[in-house]
């Protein structure tokens, strides 16, 4: 059914991708399952990169909805189906922003908005958004996630 819903928005799950450090990409504790940092990346390659602005949010918001997406292709990794999850509990968003940008919900609203669209009342979360010095292979954005599944 979320396969479904996803079809119909137009989202293809990707690979997910692999680790860019020593950690693993998910580990679940009983019905909580942890989804470590995800940035834009696309078949190895980071697509969005560089600081946020008040001139690029709309690229940002793109670069969001790519974390979204892969942390939906983690948890199809680890899950195998996505119809497991039962809420989607809390994300951290943090976003690569230059020093007088303070826009960082706006950017981080484009993941939470595709969560919404995809599982309905399941995927309103509690979110935090901040603005970072730096991420990882010089990535736009980087979300976490906390997602509650069914056994």
């Amino acid at each position: 059914m979320i396969e479904e819903k996803l079809e119909t928005l137009g989202v293809k799950l990707p690979n997910p991708p692999t680790p860019a450090g020593s950690y693993v990409p998910a580990v679940r504790i009983g019905n909580l399952l942890y989804i470590s940092g995800q940035i834009p990346m696309e078949n190895g390659k980071v697509i969005f990169t560089g600081k946020v602005s008040n001139n690029n949010i709309e690229m940002a918001q793109k670069s969001a909805r790519m974390c979204a997406v892969n942390i939906l292709a983690q948890i199809k990794r680890e899950l195998g189906d996505l119809d497991k999850v039962t809420k989607i509990v809390k994300l951290s968003g943090f976003v690569n922003s230059a020093s007088e940008f303070s826009q960082h919900p706006k950017v981080i609203n484009s993941a939470s908005d595709l969560f919404f669209e995809v599982f309905g009342e399941k995927g309103k979360h509690s979110r935090i958004a901040v603005g970072v010095a730096s991420l990882p292979l010089n990535s736009m954005t980087e979300i976490d996630a906390i997602i509650e599944v069914s056994e």
